[in-house]
């Protein structure tokens, strides 16, 4: 299967928090008008808002002017000799060996400043109106000036200073200054939505679940208000995110999964039905204890996505092969629509809402695997079983590995160890047990089915043929190691597929 690279979005805020994200961090900034006491959330619109309110001088393009009225041609003929007489004295600077008194007041008498390393001038303005004749003045004056807009502490602007350049190459180097001023400036502002806009900006397809609850939140916080109806929601959304991949849809595509509830539920079918071959490399990070369930989430996308890329021919590039019709990720992007499904980020399996979703270790002596009977769901097979031995009125884990197999993964290793013993002696107390044709290993006849390669067959007859070997007991002769055990993969076909 070709690799891909993908951005795998498959959290909210709060499992963020649950996994040491700090909200509370404090952005300060003296210059900033707005203190936050937390992380800035502004969305485009907010900035766009924002920016009008900040006192950092700033580049401003002159807009039309109407009818020019008596006041404005005086206010224009005085600023325009002003600035002549000025932009004279920077660009013919005298040649007389003057002293430094001689010299500070000439620019006193100019009213000459300095920007860094450039002279220049400030004019005072008292109106959004003489902002644009001083502008105009100055653009039609000389090439060399450069503008900027000073705004007072509300935003409202007070002076424009004029700054001279020597030459277009010392221009140039102004203008990339400001910008990357206010480039700074904007990322203040910008906050944690710095984060959405270079997903944005890598433009690749991001495989999610859930999309459309997660893009009105997204679209709310950090572009814009929704807008009024789904149409234009999707039209702003694709703006900011043209490539978008609902799992949710993709795994529809298949018939019997059409009525799946959640991701685990998909996989896991997916997992029982097809064999799916793939490797998923985790770079280890230093101090890192465990996988995280934001962690748990992106792996459960990444494998349910390769998986089903790999079921419905889905290829970087749309290709045919052996006459088969290959697809792109492009043909399922941006199909989204509401629909009842659950968060899988909170914590709830939605096979038990008082089940937690979490994975745990526990002993292989606690594991046994049970076959023999005809296909049935999860509850209809525990119900049996309490009828045929005590030992199943214990608390036990039940999980479905195929039609005709299960692992039941006991509480206690010692309630494991008793039925395997009984089932050593042929006890009378499993009369009922050995006559419905069930028959149960441990941990070691499953470790000796996987390394002896009868993979080719059911896991119920590779069981059945290594638990036949005469040196293997059902009983375990290993030490006792430990596994992985997540309570979510209690799974009843029946109550999630419609097969």
């Amino acid at each position: 299967m070709p690799s891909y690279s993908f951005s795998c979005q498959s959290s909210y805020f709060s499992s963020m928090a649950r996994d040491g994200f700090d909200f509370n961090m404090c952005i300060y900034d003296e210059g900033l008008i707005f203190i936050l006491a937390g992380i800035s959330y502004l969305s485009r619109v907010q900035e766009s808002l924002a920016r009008k309110k900040t006192f950092t001088p700033h580049l401003q393009q002159p807009s039309p002017s109407a009818s020019a009225s008596v006041a404005d041609s005086v206010f224009t003929t005085r600023i325009k000799s002003r600035i002549q007489h000025w932009r004279k004295g920077c660009a013919e600077p005298s040649k007389t060996a003057d002293g430094s008194l001689v010299s500070s007041l000439r620019k006193l008498i100019m009213g000459s400043e300095s920007y860094g390393s450039r002279p220049s001038m400030t004019i005072d303005v008292c109106s959004d109106r003489q902002v644009q004749l001083v502008l105009e003045t100055v653009n039609g004056t000389s090439g060399d000036l450069v503008p900027l807009v000073v705004p007072d502490k509300g935003g409202v602007p007070r002076a424009v200073r004029v700054i001279f350049t020597s030459s277009a190459e010392d221009k140039n180097l102004l203008l990339m200054d400001i910008k990357k001023l206010e480039d700074e400036q904007n990322l203040k502002f910008r906050g944690f939505r710095e984060v959405i806009d270079l997903v944005a900006s890598s433009e690749k397809p991001i495989i999610s679940y859930n999309c459309l609850n997660d893009l009105t939140m997204m679209h709310t916080q950090f572009i814009a208000p929704l807008p009024p109806n789904l149409h234009e929601f999707m039209c702003s959304s694709r703006l900011v995110f043209s490539s978008v991949v609902d799992i949710g849809h993709l795994w529809r595509e298949i018939s019997p999964l059409r009525k799946a509830k959640n991701i685990q539920a998909a996989l896991s079918y997916l997992q029982r039905q097809y064999f799916v071959p793939m490797e998923i490399e985790i770079p280890l990070q230093d101090g890192t204890k465990g996988v995280t369930k934001s962690g748990e989430n992106v792996l459960r996308i990444t494998k349910l996505f390769a998986k089903l890329s790999k079921l419905l021919k889905i290829t970087p590039k749309c290709q045919s092969q052996s006459g088969e019709q290959h697809y792109t990720v492009e043909d399922h992007r941006n199909i989204l629509y509401p629909g009842c499904m659950v968060e899988e980020s909170d914590g709830v399996d939605c096979t038990n809402d008082n089940e937690s979703d979490t994975t745990r270790t526990v002993s292989t002596q606690s594991v046994v695997f049970l076959w023999g009977f005809r296909e049935t769901s999860a509850e209809e097979l525990r119900s049996r079983l309490a009828r045929l031995h005590h030992v199943f009125s214990k608390d036990f884990d039940l999980r479905l590995l195929d039609k005709t197999c299960s692992a039941l993964i006991f509480r206690s290793s010692d309630a494991a160890s008793e039925l395997l013993r009984d089932i050593s002696l042929e006890s009378p107390s499993l009369n009922n047990f050995f006559s419905e044709g069930l028959k149960a290993a441990g941990f070691d006849v499953y470790r000796k089915a996987c390394s002896s390669g009868l993979w080719d067959s059911d896991l119920a007859e590779a069981l059945e043929s290594a638990s036949l070997e005469p040196a293997t007991s059902t009983i375990s002769e290993h030490g006792s190691s430990e596994i992985y055990w997540n309570s979510s993969l209690k799974l009843d076909l029946k109550e999630y597929l419609e097969c």
